[in-house]
């Protein structure tokens, strides 16, 4: 009897697959995809038999590697299951992309790459080729028209224009300096109902007396937590913070802190968010946590992707979040504009040094100077306005 039973359940209840749904039932309507982009089921194959359950839940295909992958997708149709296999292609024919300018002036004699004058990248290439077409003497004074041919690794070329001055240098230049912006005359101006005003702070401000900081009309104060002063180097705690926040807090100023780091890999972001939660140790705080990587100015060195560094921020901020401390991105209208995807809608603290921003993205605080005065503080400081 057992025997018969064993028989029965491993053959009688058994349904039968079929492996042969291409062209009678299933039509494969894309199977070439972007790399980082986003598929449903129904935008790569169509059912031409309505009457077909889908067995296949959640479907989804990683389009953040290049290559074929296999898929297998499955059906139920009068108590049969059938099977479609298919197969896609990611594929990567974006352009890298240049982001910065493109006239740039150099002296005599100038030895450093040419191709470290602009600043481009790619969404999946973490290194970028670069090539120099044109006719150029470094050693004579002049104007240089050069084309830069810029390839990323499945050969996307993109061809920028460059015009290269080369120039003698002069002697010392003066600079005019930047006015300096009251915090009152600020006050005055921008204070509504609908947005508090506060400033950022660091070792460089020294010792600060909020209670004048408060007395001025701020309410509230981000402070540089640590910060990552060479490339793979340690984090070190601002010498200053922990005074700060216990000072900030005992005049009544809302706090949140930022944090300033030279991360050049996810794994190293995630180390980060960790040494912040630690050194935070369950402190409370009003305002997020920042994400302050400012490293444009040498980006052609740490051969990330425009993909990887999102992904950088979205992992500490994660992390922050998960820890029950809001993450927060802070940038420069510019790098908002150009680099950061923000696909995740995360609060933005942006930088725009004007008297009316014209930044067209959302944002929660925006670091309208950094050449602020106000009572307390012997210097500049950056002053900031937050949204409710």
């Amino acid at each position: 009897m057992f025997i018969i039973l064993t028989i029965f359940l491993l053959t009688g209840c058994k349904e039968k697959i079929y492996e042969d749904l291409t062209d009678e039932n299933i039509i494969l309507q894309n199977n070439i995809l972007e790399v980082y982009s986003d598929y449903n089921l129904s935008d790569i194959i169509q059912y031409k038999n309505n009457e077909m359950e889908v067995l296949t839940k959640d479907f989804k295909i990683d389009t953040t590697k290049l290559g074929t992958q296999n898929h297998k997708i499955y059906f139920k149709k009068d108590k049969k299951k059938y099977v479609y296999n298919f197969n896609v292609q990611i594929v990567d024919t974006e352009e890298p992309r240049v982001i910065s300018g493109t006239n740039k002036t150099i002296l005599l004699n100038y030895s450093n790459d040419l191709c470290d004058l602009i600043m481009y990248g790619d969404n999946y290439s973490g290194y970028v080729t670069c090539d120099i077409e044109g006719d150029y003497d470094l050693s004579s004074v002049g104007t240089y028209n050069l084309i830069y041919k810029l390839a990323d690794s499945s050969n996307n070329v993109k061809e920028v224009n460059v015009t290269l001055n080369v120039k003698e240098k002069t002697g010392n230049s003066s600079t005019q300096s930047s006015s300096k912006k009251q915090f009152s005359e600020v006050y005055n101006t921008y204070k509504n109902d609908n947005n508090e005003l506060g400033i950022d702070v660091s070792k460089w401000q020294g010792n600060i007396d909020f209670n004048k900081v408060k007395e001025a009309g701020a309410t509230f104060v981000m402070m540089r937590i640590g910060v990552q002063t060479a490339r793979n180097g340690e984090i070190g705690v601002d010498s200053y913070f922990l005074e700060n926040i216990k000072k900030a807090k005992e005049a009544g100023l809302k706090v949140g802190v930022y944090l300033y780091t030279k991360a050049g890999n996810i794994e190293e972001v995630r180390k980060h968010a960790l040494w912040v939660i630690n050194t935070l140790n369950k402190e409370t705080l009003d305002l997020p946590v920042a994400f302050d990587w400012e490293n444009f100015g040498s980006w052609n060195s740490f051969r990330i992707s425009f993909y990887e560094v999102n992904e950088m921020v979205n992992t500490f901020i994660e992390i922050l979040n998960e820890h029950g401390y809001e993450g927060m991105l802070y940038s420069s209208k510019n790098y908002l504009e150009k680099i950061w995807e923000n696909k995740k809608d995360y609060p933005v603290w942006l930088a725009h040094y004007t008297s009316q921003t014209n930044y067209e993205g959302k944002y929660i605080m925006w670091q309208m100077c950094n050449t602020g005065r106000i009572d307390g503080i012997n210097g500049d400081v950056d002053i900031d306005i937050l949204y409710h």
